[in-house]
């Protein structure tokens, strides 16, 4: 049975599938990043009270299939995973930076 969420006044079952890829699609998403990663992403998910259903990290991008109640935009939640993420990794991973737009450094 296909599981359909509910606010106040609506059921909704919203799921996107989102790819983020580091610029020239360098392959910066190893080790203890690659390890590390996946629980930043369902820890910052749930503050927008999302739901990461189904997820992938490989070396150069990262498959997300999530769930996102519609009184979000997208654009939004989505931003917000990215920019903390990449704070996240910039402040733990000894100053290696992970930046989904631009390079890394």
């Amino acid at each position: 049975m296909r599981q359909v969420d509910s606010l106040s006044h609506t059921k909704w079952e919203c799921k996107y599938h989102i790819v983020f890829i580091p610029k020239y699609r360098r392959k910066v998403l190893f080790g203890r990043v690659r390890r590390e990663l996946p629980t930043v992403f369902h820890q910052l998910a749930r503050q927008k009270e999302s739901l990461i259903e189904e997820g992938h990290v490989m070396p150069d991008h990262v498959h997300m299939m999530i769930s996102i109640p519609p009184k979000y935009a997208v654009s939004q939640v989505v931003g917000y995973i990215k920019g903390k993420s990449a704070i996240y990794s910039a402040r733990t991973h000894s100053g290696r930076h992970i930046n989904y737009v631009g390079q890394h450094f």
